[in-house]
């Protein structure tokens, strides 16, 4: 069968190969054959291809995965053949605190994902896809929809009326803004292109920041607000707009710190950190419980994924450097 390998260290995306490996082995006692048929590319994904995550040479990439199970092994009971499912971010957390495996075991990263055209594994590595979804839809939620999900619902408590503020224009914030609008929030959204402004303000955004216009878009926020603040901001830029974040966010809000798109590290305004009594969490998806929760309230909600753009397995360096050009929206998806 076909997948995609990484070249030798550092990864390069000139350096990944569209090669053959064996086929998928049989399942056995509590495994399932699946045919992985779409993939979406997440920015962990990219850090991966560029090298800016150090990975074995040869890595398969990708850490979501979308399809159908072909097979099943010795005692399964919650897959049959047939089913749609979709795979989990940490295969080791079902539910609860990660355990201390969680976060070396990410496929694509410390063991190899999803970008290939079949997987034999342990059943708790995938859950169920929501009714009615395409594969392309069902492979977005295991680290943006997930991410997003977990930001405004386990860490935060998000409650009908709050205000949440959400950077950008991809695929955790355009969940986010879906989650958000769906459980009776206000949004305010930024963004540097007025025409992705106009597509938020369409999926239900009430406010919009340009924020190469408006550079304090943190006060911009307070104003907005009536100087109260918002209640939940979903960052993803890090250092480089923490602070905005935290001016725009009331005494007591919280920060969900998801990102570092404009910057890994820098300074902290710490003073205005404690005197507005803020949370500040970092997070990095979330468990298989968390995502069995997130799809019940996406088919409650009738909520769909934004793709912008598809690409064939073998085009994966391709849809990466789209990535890199900013001019997707939402999803950028990858069919198997």
């Amino acid at each position: 069968m076909k997948a995609i390998r990484t070249g030798a260290t550092p990864s390069t995306l000139d350096a990944l190969a569209y090669v053959d490996i064996d086929d998928a082995a049989a399942p056995g006692a509590g495994e399932i054959t699946v045919d992985i048929k779409a993939s979406s590319l997440n920015y962990h994904d990219y850090a991966v291809v560029k090298g800016m995550i150090p990975t074995t040479e040869g890595r398969i990439p990708m850490s979501d995965g979308a399809g159908v199970v072909t097979a099943v092994g010795d005692g399964v009971t919650e897959f049959a053949v047939g089913d749609h499912v979709v795979s989990t971010f940490f295969p080791d957390w079902l539910d609860g605190e990660p355990p201390q495996t969680a976060f070396t075991r990410v496929p694509g990263d410390g063991i190899d994902g999803y970008a290939r055209e079949a997987i034999t594994a342990p059943t708790h590595w995938f859950t169920r896809a929501p009714a009615g979804f395409s594969h392309a839809e069902a492979a977005t939620l295991t680290c943006a929809g997930l991410t997003a999900w977990r930001a405004l619902f386990v860490d935060y408590t998000l409650k009908p009326g709050d205000t949440v503020l959400v950077q950008g224009t991809g695929g955790v914030s355009i969940f986010a803004l879906q989650f958000a609008k769906a459980a009776g929030a206000t949004v305010i959204a930024t963004s540097s292109s007025d025409e992705k402004l106009e597509r938020v303000k369409a999926l239900g955004a009430d406010h919009l920041i340009n924020y190469k216009q408006v550079e304090a878009w943190g006060p911009k926020a307070l104003e907005i607000t009536g100087g109260r603040g918002v209640d939940c901001v979903v960052e993803i830029g890090g250092a480089g707009t923490l602070d905005q974040s935290m001016l725009a966010t009331r005494v007591g809000g919280h920060v969900a710190l998801i990102g570092v798109l404009a910057g890994f590290a820098g300074p902290v305004q710490t003073a205005l950190l404690f005197s507005k009594n803020l949370t500040v969490q970092g997070l990095t998806v979330g468990s298989r419980k968390m995502q069995q929760d997130m799809i019940a309230a996406i088919e409650a909600n009738g909520i769909r994924p934004e793709i912008s753009d598809t690409f064939a397995l073998e085009n994966l360096a391709d849809a990466f450097r789209h990535q890199e050009s900013g001019g997707h929206f939402g999803k950028i998806a990858i069919e198997i």
